[in-house]
């Protein structure tokens, strides 16, 4: 026996094996039951076969904006980048890629988690701390897969749970890793919603480059994640240059080619004004409260990552970005796993947890007539309400969140790293 470890004190990771293994297991079992719903429910799986169209075309050399797939008739809506990326789904045939597909989103379903649980709680990540990280990652994946934007990307086939986790991946790197920024980056050239991210990185570098005259991890990131974007697009306007013209200079701004705005499944902005004013194009009414609760929430997100407040600044910066978006679909929308995370965390209530999962697991925004007949150019108050269930959350977070930051700033947000928090929890585990 080691004498490190007296036999009155065995590790932590070895003194209760019993709930990782049940964790596992019924993590195990809420993703087979979700997958035999799923196969019951018939899901199409309709985005991923568009992704295997465009890198078949990108084999063939043909036109990637001018290619159609599926009975949708769907178009490619993401730079070139993205053709390359999806060509490893050409290399199996379509049951096979399928099958891949949703055992690859359900294994993110787990990295999202965990790596949400290392944004919100860094102390988790440490060594003796393991076993509880993993322990809580699986009970949290096997309930928050049956979330409605989760469910929905795998429905589709989406690629929504590899963004994110690349966002959170490089944003929980250990302070001056080389490696931060490159996930960033990659995610921005596939998909440039997550450019947000980058703006929020330099945003609050330069900031504490300002107030510390020195190199920090916020611009370090930033830098590196600029970059890999530039390098990744410039290279694809070498290897692909008539496509890298066409996206950049055309199908950019055509944000009508991606859908119908006041669709029930767009839950950004854009789509709550379109059915409000029962138009498809909101147009710049759209623009100016685009401009206004964007700015307002970056505001926040900023202030909250140049006080220390990580969690806090990631979280309203991903929901800025859905918010403000002309096309946020639902299933846009798994960035809900970091909030609830992290309001459990900071509120401790069940309650207001609780109201949060439940906007994001009623799937009441399919409550309201939807069909492509259109008819949510023609919704009653009610049916309104339904189909703005996330947009409306995310504004009551964002409230919360201001109106706690200004009732008691120091509290909301804590400034200084959490060590003397992470030295009782090891002094705890230490003492089980």
């Amino acid at each position: 026996m080691s004498p490190s470890v007296p036999p009155s004190t065995p590790s932590p990771s070895r003194t209760r094996p019993w709930p990782l293994v049940a964790a596992a297991a019924a993590c195990l079992i809420s993703f087979a039951a979700f997958w035999v719903a799923q196969r019951v429910a018939h899901v199409n799986m309709l985005d991923v076969m568009v992704y295997r169209a465009e890198a078949e075309t990108l084999r063939a050399g043909g036109d990637l904006y001018a290619m159609r797939a599926t009975s949708a008739n769907l178009a490619m809506t993401y730079p070139p980048f993205a053709a390359v990326l999806f060509l490893p789904l050409t290399l199996v045939g379509v049951p096979l890629m399928r099958t891949l597909s949703t055992a690859g989103n359900l294994l993110l379903v787990v990295a999202l988690v965990r790596l949400s649980l290392q944004l919100v709680r860094p102390a988790l990540a440490s060594p003796a701390r393991r076993a509880d990280l993993w322990r809580t990652t699986l009970w949290v994946a096997a309930v928050v897969v049956w979330c409605e934007p989760v469910w929905t990307t795998l429905r589709y086939g989406q690629i929504n749970l590899l963004v994110a986790v690349a966002v959170l991946w490089d944003l929980t790197r250990r302070e001056g890793s080389r490696w931060a920024g490159l996930g960033t980056g990659l995610a921005t050239a596939v998909k440039l919603t997550p450019g947000l991210f980058v703006v929020l990185l330099l945003a609050a570098g330069l900031l504490l480059w300002r107030r510390d005259r020195g190199m920090n991890q916020w611009l370090r990131t930033a830098l590196t994640a600029t970059g890999v974007f530039l390098v990744t697009t410039l290279a694809m306007v070498a290897a692909l240059p008539a496509d890298s013209r066409t996206f950049w200079t055309r199908t950019l701004f055509e944000t009508g080619r991606v859908g119908h705005a006041e669709e029930t499944a767009n839950q950004s902005l854009s789509g709550v004004l379109a059915r409000l004013m029962h138009t498809d194009a909101p147009g710049l009414w759209w623009l100016a409260a685009a401009v206004l609760l964007g700015g307002a929430a970056m505001a926040l997100a900023v202030r909250a990552a140049v006080r220390g407040d990580k969690p806090a600044a990631v979280v309203a910066t991903a929901f800025a970005a859905l918010m403000v978006s002309p096309i946020s679909w639902s299933h846009h929308w798994v960035w809900c796993v970091p909030l609830l995370i992290l309001l459990y965390d900071r509120t401790r209530a069940w309650w207001a947890t609780g109201a949060v999962a439940l906007a994001f697991a009623s799937f009441a925004l399919w409550w309201v007539p939807h069909d492509p007949g259109r008819p949510e150019l023609d919704q009653n108050a009610g049916q309104m309400l339904l189909s703005a269930v996330y947009p409306l959350t995310a504004l009551a977070v964002f409230a919360g969140y201001a109106l706690a930051v200004r009732r008691s700033p120091r509290a909301a947000a804590p400034e200084a790293p959490r060590e003397p928090v992470a030295v009782r929890e090891r002094q705890a585990v230490a003492k089980e």
